[in-house]
């Protein structure tokens, strides 16, 4: 079995949602958007929200539609995201979606650990 990927996940919703929305339909037809941009919103939005953000399916299918029904909106682009979905390809549509986004911590140079070090007390000096 093969897992989806974000983007993968995040299209087949919009384009189930289309097909059964006529008010919806016209606006994921749009020209000027796309889903790797509506990915990278959605993305941006939850590196507002922290370091490790988990979100409900709700809550990332929501940001999907409304990048789609915004016609000027902000994305918020930074690297270092990791995405996880548990949905597998062979699992029945009815379950549900569950999307973890976390953002790669930066990390410690050398020299920073160093300076950490000295200021810790120590029992034998």
């Amino acid at each position: 079995m093969r897992t989806k990927s974000f983007n993968e996940v995040i299209a087949d919703y919009l384009k189930q949602r289309a097909a059964e929305d006529t008010l919806f339909a016209p606006k994921f037809t749009n020209p000027k958007k796309n889903i790797d941009e509506c990915c990278r919103y959605i993305l941006g939005e939850a590196r507002k929200r922290g370091n490790e953000v988990v979100m409900t399916d709700d809550e990332v299918f929501g940001l999907a539609i409304h990048y789609y029904d915004e016609e000027n909106i902000k994305i918020n682009v930074s690297g270092g995201h990791r995405v996880s979905n548990t949905r597998q390809v062979d699992k029945p549509k009815k379950e549900p979606v569950q999307l973890s986004v976390f953002n790669q911590p930066p990390v410690k140079s050398a020299k920073a650990k160093r300076e950490e070090s000295k200021l810790q007390l120590s029992l034998f000096d």
